[in-house]
């Protein structure tokens, strides 16, 4: 049958590939065929699953797997054995359609697990040869922070003192206050930023620091087994003498292409995104840090006429653009700053 088979095609009617919780899986199977062909049945299976793989040490090894999908039907051949269906040569086109579930974690791909959605097709011909095929489709499960918890439209503030060294041999105290203009972003928004380093000690401060970070933890049998963390923007000044102090205002962390504060729906994979503050000491003294969790969702916070903070909610439909292509699937911009280091 090679020669007869000239085409097998898995072609959805959503061309962009992306698709929510809820919609409809919709698209054929497309065979084009030479010859007439005996065929004993046409196999057509959709899969959604999340996967973490763990190696440890050379033998031992983390294993896990959830299922969201095992939808399987057959588009030609009865189950029944009667014989195979002879197709003319040409086009033969093969609908299907599927309602997905309305709780699907969102498409991702990590070192060490990843969500992956795909359709499968097998092709039977009588001598037992099964020809095969595959097609892989994003799954955007959105956030809208306009429904989370309110909180998260506020300013977000912490205060630390900390004592650096001993009082009786010339040591001190270290204020720091930190703003964050509110608690939930989507990505091309800023994240910005107000702080008030006071440096009370006689110890100078060699350099102060903001950081969005990235922490991602894999489950295995209901244990971390893994986690990756990483800074993705950066701000960074200057040392802060004895007696003195530094005042950031409105300094902005830019929001990178990144999928949602956890992956909802999925009990393997858990993403959290922080604004970490870091103050670095000039003696042996330890790194005082103030960690500030922030939401980082879809759908941006309406403004009070109504409109959104920005327009990354409306282009994420757009197959244009480059968040469904970047994310979750793979993250070039990362891969580039890691290859510099």
């Amino acid at each position: 049958m090679p020669r007869k088979l000239l085409k097998f095609l898995i072609l959805f009617d959503n061309t962009s590939l992306l698709y929510f919780p809820g919609q409809f899986l919709s698209g054929r199977v497309l065979l084009e065929l030479q010859d007439d062909t005996p065929v004993l049945g046409l196999h057509f299976h959709v899969v959604g699953e999340c996967v973490v793989r763990v190696r440890s040490t050379r033998h031992e090894r983390s294993y896990d797997k959830e299922n969201y999908i095992d939808f399987r039907m057959r588009l030609l051949g009865d189950s029944d054995n009667q014989g195979p269906t002879i197709l003319s040569p040409g086009i033969h086109s093969f609908p299907f359609k599927l309602g997905l579930p309305v709780d699907l974690p969102s498409t991702f791909l990590g070192r060490y697990g990843w969500v992956q959605y795909f359709c499968k097709a097998g092709l039977r011909e009588p001598s037992g040869l099964i020809h095969k095929n595959h097609q892989v489709f994003i799954v955007m499960n959105p956030i809208d922070l306009n429904l989370e918890q309110q909180y998260l439209a506020d300013p977000f503030k912490c205060n630390i003192e900390h004592n650096l060294g001993m009082a009786c041999v010339g040591g001190g105290i270290v204020k720091c206050k930190i703003i964050l203009d509110r608690g939930g972003y989507v990505p091309g928004e800023s994240i910005m930023i107000t702080a008030t380093v006071t440096n009370a000690s006689s110890v100078t401060i060699k350099s102060t620091k903001a950081a969005l970070t990235e922490t991602i933890q894999y489950f295995a049998r209901d244990k971390v087994v893994q986690t990756e963390k990483r800074e993705l923007a950066v701000i960074a000044r200057g040392k802060i003498r004895a007696g003195h102090r530094d005042e950031w205002q409105n300094e902005s962390l830019y929001v990178p292409p990144l999928p949602p504060t956890n992956l909802r729906g999925c009990h393997l994979i858990r993403i959290q995104y922080d604004v970490c503050f870091l103050i670095e000491p000039k003696s042996l003294e330890k790194q005082i840090k103030l960690q500030l969790p922030i939401t980082l969702g879809t759908y941006p916070f309406k403004t009070a006429d109504g409109d959104d903070t920005n327009e990354w909610a409306e282009t994420i439909y757009k197959p244009e653009t480059h968040y469904p292509s970047t994310l979750p699937i793979f993250r070039p911009w990362l891969h580039e700053k890691n290859d510099q280091k």
